[in-house]
């Protein structure tokens, strides 16, 4: 039996267990399964892939898509350029780690943003694993961006200089970070939401909820909204892909 799952911690929000599961049964693949490999520490990991002999792919969520590189053999010439992992194929032994946050992300996004949109500018926030397919989608899409943190790094700007003209002139939102995910759904970034208007775009790449109080907050000002379901059934399909060399 081929094993594939997922690592990360927590797992509680995780839809991958299901979307494989039903994509095996409904598409009749034979001999695979896929599980949930919380790992409350990175460390955790050698033992997990020495105690998997029939393992053949991994996705990797929350904390880990940064942390899991050094234990990768490699990394396919995208998930260099991005600095994150969030699919590991196992390929006679070696684990090569690649990037699908990127695939999943850059397609939803344009069939969001209409094609006539021009002159856009975003602003992220978050600046973890996600963060990094995100900026290489939009630095490829030519769509100038602001990092948005908490404590200032380099190359970005803090939540407290987010000011309703930052918000004026920065028309596309995207919320990186795991704000808002189930359980804690009253949680959303610190942005000043009352200078939204139906001319921009949010984006949450959380999923669970389908509508975040991120999302609730930018609908009440007339805002577009799109959560991350559509780039999560790409991404999850970019793995498959990925893993069987489609």
């Amino acid at each position: 039996m081929d094993v594939f799952g997922l690592i990360g911690y927590p797992l509680t929000h995780s839809f991958s267990k299901g979307y494989f599961t039903e994509k095996f049964k409904r598409e009749n693949i034979q001999g695979k399964v896929y599980e949930l490999f919380e790992l409350k520490d990175i460390a955790e990991f050698p033992a997990l892939i020495a105690s998997q002999p029939n393992l053949k792919g991994l996705n990797v969520t929350i904390p880990y898509k940064e942390a899991v590189i050094k234990y990768l053999d490699d990394l396919d010439a995208p998930a260099k350029k991005i600095g994150a992992v969030n699919v590991i194929k196992v390929n006679s032994g070696k684990l090569i780690g690649y990037n699908s946050d990127y695939h999943g992300f850059r397609a939803s996004l344009e069939k969001f943003i209409p094609a006539d949109y021009k002159d856009i500018q975003a602003l992220v926030l978050g600046s973890g694993g996600a963060a990094k397919a995100v900026k290489a989608a939009l630095e490829d899409m030519q769509i100038p961006y602001k990092v948005v943190v908490r404590k200032e790094e380099k190359d970005t700007i803090r939540y407290e200089d987010v000011d309703a003209s930052l918000i004026k002139s920065h028309h596309l939102i995207i919320n990186t970070t795991p704000l808002g995910m189930y359980p804690k759904t009253d949680t959303a970034p610190a942005i000043p939401y009352e200078a939204l208007t139906a001319s921009h775009f949010l984006f949450d790449l959380v999923y669970n909820p389908e509508e975040t109080f991120f999302l609730k907050k930018g609908k009440e000002k007339g805002t577009r909204t799109k959560n991350g379901l559509e780039m999560l059934h790409l991404q999850a399909e970019k793995a498959w892909q990925i893993w069987n060399d489609l």
